[in-house]
């Protein structure tokens, strides 16, 4: 294994080649110190912090020491370092519904509760409850959200418009808009979204909510086999059944599915709001000027998208600086930042940012309003909140897939409930 120091605008910068970081322990000492280690993953957002960060540095004093890992690698050495009790990881980049439950369940995580009251001009209250609920854990906050994204609708407008249809409201509007387009243009699906058994999960979780169902019931047990639930499965999967691309496979993630809808394969497509510019770039998308977007579709229960943190920032329990921590925390999730970084197409999780015309003015007029409905009725996870997200996602994906393929719904999520109780079953022994 190789590793590399760089420096980029005056920063340190440890760069991982070929292989994940030893954990080193016990290295950081037993004060507070000017050199602030923060793990980063690589992202967009990332990007953007290493451009501020002297901004930082100059302010506080302080000294930054950045690794930047791609996803697998940050797994790799969170999963080594934090086990081993490692004091040097000060602050780190963390995925909350991926791992969130395990870290803090395993006390990696410092609580931040007193802190993130303190500060009534960074305001706490200015996060949006969803994301915030998804970084609190047992009535603590363990982490602070700094990317977000809800599951919106892509259309076509000139679909719509040919077929007289006004945008769909309610979930029955889109599927008898998706049979009507689908039925008068026989080389366009009506209807795309993911397929694949775990990459389907999060984006079947806002047709779950919206049908009023949900993964675990109040009780912590498998609720996947409710009749809310079974109602979310057949629908997810007729719609793609009936009215998606000919021959679909059963493996698509959104890669897939958003080149079926980016050289217009479909007029309708259910995704992240995050990957909004792959099908608004004309360079990437054969359909961009005629790309629209709307709230998702209110089902039984009425539209409730996941509006989730992808991304936020935690501190290390082991870390002797923690007070030097909270203060990059503080300063990259303060209001002035999350604006910046929003602006360059990075959904941020205040609330003051998307109701400032300079936070939104980067993004379609109608996609800003779409994020701005569902953060408001958004829940707050995408997936099981359990330990081993992985496994759970195979298990309730299941059901997808048989709707997909025309099978026995009902069949399947009663046997998927089985399933995944034995999961929750074990996990809490």
């Amino acid at each position: 294994m190789q590793r590399k120091t760089m420096r980029v605008a005056g920063l340190a910068v440890t760069a991982l080649l070929g292989g994940t970081l030893a954990a080193c322990g016990g290295g950081g000492g037993d004060e507070a110190s000017d050199t602030l280690r923060v793990t980063l993953a690589n992202h967009v957002w990332t990007d953007k912090i290493i451009e501020a960060i002297p901004e930082f540095e100059e302010e506080t004093g302080l000294t930054v020491e950045l690794t930047q890992l791609g996803e697998d690698q940050l797994s790799a050495q969170y999963n080594v370092q934090l086990n081993a009790g490692t004091d040097e990881i000060d602050v780190m980049m963390y995925r909350p519904l991926q791992e969130g439950k395990l870290f803090a369940q395993n006390g990696y995580l410092a609580d931040l509760t007193e802190r993130v009251e303190a500060n009534s001009e960074w305001e706490w209250a200015d996060f949006q409850s969803g994301p915030v609920d998804s970084t609190t854990f047992e009535d603590k906050v363990v982490g602070i959200p700094t990317i977000t994204e809800r599951e919106v609708l892509y259309y076509r407008t000139d679909l719509l418009e040919e077929a007289g249809l006004e945008v769909p409201e309610t979930l029955e509007e889109l599927e008898a808009a998706a049979q009507q387009i689908s039925e008068e243009n026989p080389d366009v699906a009506g209807f795309v979204a993911r397929t694949g058994k775990s990459p389907a999960v999060t984006q079947f979780s806002s047709f779950l909510y919206s049908f009023g169902g949900d993964f675990i019931d109040e009780e912590g047990n498998s609720a996947i086999s409710s009749p809310e639930a079974k109602e979310a499965y057949e629908y997810y999967g007729r719609m793609i059944n009936q009215y998606g691309p000919e021959n679909v496979s059963t493996d698509m993630s959104w890669p897939e599915a958003m080149a079926i809808f980016t050289q217009g394969g479909a007029a309708f497509y259910t995704e992240a709001d995050s990957l909004y510019q792959n099908a608004t770039d004309p360079a990437n998308s054969q359909v961009a000027e005629n790309v629209g977007f709307a709230p998702l579709p209110a089902g039984p229960a009425g539209s409730k998208p996941y509006n989730v943190p992808s991304w936020g920032l935690g501190i290390n329990e082991a870390s002797n600086n923690q007070d030097n921590a909270w203060k990059f925390l503080e300063w990259a999730t303060s209001k002035e930042m999350v604006l910046e970084i929003q602006q360059e197409g990075v959904p941020g999780p205040r609330t003051s940012v998307w109701a400032d015309p300079e936070g939104t003015s980067t993004y379609p007029e109608d996609l800003a309003a779409a994020i701005e409905a569902s953060a408001e009725n958004g829940v707050g996870y995408d997936r099981p909140l359990v330990i081993n997200v992985a496994e759970a996602r195979e298990v309730v994906g299941d059901p997808i897939v048989i709707g997909i393929t025309g099978g026995d719904v009902d069949a399947a999520a009663d046997a998927a409930s089985e399933s995944f109780q034995a999961f929750l079953d074990d996990e809490r022994e």
